[in-house]
């Protein structure tokens, strides 16, 4: 399905740093609750089903995109309020992030 270039700037894709990582033993597959600090957009939290090629150590501090303009979402207990971008690759998810480090809260152009 094609899209217009409008559409595609509503979707607001921007840098943050993963500041807190911890487990979330509640969501069905195996997650990790995330805070990701976005600059001037603020920190906001998501879950991540990352458990399998990334240990929290892995995490702390490293740069991710996500879209930061979704409704929040309730998985479980918690409240999502951004989500993580990932490439899907079996059963894995591989971390869609910059290839050097950049400001918090650019956005994908």
């Amino acid at each position: 399905m094609e899209i217009s270039w409008d559409d595609f700037t509503k979707i607001d894709i921007r840098v943050g740093t993963i500041m807190e990582v911890t487990a979330f033993d509640e969501a069905k597959n195996p997650s990790y609750k995330l805070r990701i600090d976005f600059g001037e957009v603020g920190v906001l939290k998501s879950s991540a089903q990352i458990t399998r090629l990334y240990t929290k150590s892995d995490l702390l501090g490293k740069q991710i995109l996500a879209v930061v303009n979704f409704p929040k979402k309730q998985i479980a207990n918690f409240m999502s309020e951004c989500l993580v971008l990932g490439l899907v690759n079996g059963a894995d998810v591989v971390l869609v992030n910059p290839e050097q480090k950049v400001a918090n809260g650019l956005r994908l152009a």
